[in-house]
């Protein structure tokens, strides 16, 4: 009898299917490897075996349904990412499924799982007026404070996530006329958005104080090193608790990197551009994504508001005139 040694397709899957065919960011094989981590310790802690010695057999639709319920119960995890988890799982198996047929029924088992449903919040973003006080709060006569606001002035214009704000060269800024930034976004998708004069500006004067060739950093940490996601997160951070200060409305209120790219991308909503450029602008695969924005923006809902008229129709309790109407009505 055949056996499919699990760590064969697993080493197979990362090498050849992630890396080689996908071409997959280094952001997904990382968020990949941390669910096969966990899911094989959790199958060796159940099995009482190594991971080493299981078989693609043993990694069954029972066992995953157990492992996500343990990230949510034991770790915590919310159910967005547990969702994370099952939904590497699902890509492991589709890739299973197509190289070895005779474990077809037993992938689409695992396939068949369905995502969890969950809240979908009102995403958070900074005012015109936060966003004046945030920008404001680095002090201009350190260094850190003139990398800090450069930083934080250029996310908040471009709206770049925090993984293409530090991946950026200082060869990725290109200044004069028609002045931009380029990046690699998500899928490997290359974009270069534009900037305002004041960013422009701002990204001058960082460059000429940095004196770095265009394959060195643009942000660096105080070793030289290139900033780490951790490292803009404790930037941001700092800077909303100096601000709150003068902006009482940031007093309690979470930022984080990823609302600074909603708060650029609010700017743009509220100021007329079409959510068909914001998505553009903002590097999403489709343009129904930015339909968080909509939801979110108050103000273009009371425009909406205020155009609407009381309704003038006579008072009375409507009443459906056909029976099955009425049927459906009452359920």
């Amino acid at each position: 009898m055949k056996t499919y040694p699990l760590p064969i397709y697993v080493q197979r899957f990362f090498t050849e299917r992630l890396a080689t065919q996908l071409h997959a960011s280094p952001n997904t094989i990382a968020s990949y490897r941390d669910s096969f981590r966990l899911l094989l310790k959790y199958a060796a802690g159940q099995l009482r075996r190594e991971p080493t010695s299981l078989q693609i057999a043993d990694i069954d639709a029972d066992l995953v349904g157990g492992f996500l319920n343990s990230i949510e119960t034991a770790r915590g995890n919310s159910a967005r990412s547990r969702n994370t988890r099952l939904s590497a799982i699902r890509s492991f198996f589709k890739y299973v499924a197509v190289n070895e047929p005779q474990l077809l029924h037993h992938c689409q088992r695992v396939l068949a799982m369905p995502a969890k449903r969950h809240d979908k919040r009102t995403i958070d973003y900074l005012t015109r007026t936060e966003i004046e006080a945030l920008i404001a709060a680095p002090d201009p006569s350190t260094w850190s404070g003139r990398r800090d606001r450069t930083l934080l002035l250029l996310a908040l214009q471009t709206g770049l996530r925090v993984s293409e704000l530090i991946n950026l060269n200082c060869g990725d800024v290109v200044l004069g006329t028609g002045a931009h930034v380029r990046c690699l976004g998500k899928g490997r998708k290359e974009r270069a958005t534009p900037l305002r004069k004041d960013c422009a500006m701002a990204l001058r004067s960082w460059l000429a104080e940095r004196a770095g060739s265009d394959s060195e950093p643009l942000f660096v940490s105080n070793r030289g090193d290139r900033l780490s996601r951790d490292a803009v997160e404790r930037i941001v951070r700092k800077h909303v608790n100096i601000a709150d200060r003068q902006c009482s409305t940031l007093k309690g209120k979470r930022v984080t990197p990823h609302v600074l790219r909603h708060s650029a991308a609010m700017q743009l909503l509220q100021n007329g551009v079409d959510r068909t450029v914001i998505a553009l602008w903002l590097g999403h695969e489709s343009v129904e994504t930015t339909q968080i924005y909509i939801h979110a923006d108050i103000q273009l809902k009371e425009q909406a508001m205020a155009k609407t008229k009381p309704l003038t129709a006579p008072a009375g309790r409507y009443r459906p005139s056909d029976e099955l109407i009425t049927f459906l009505e009452a359920l």
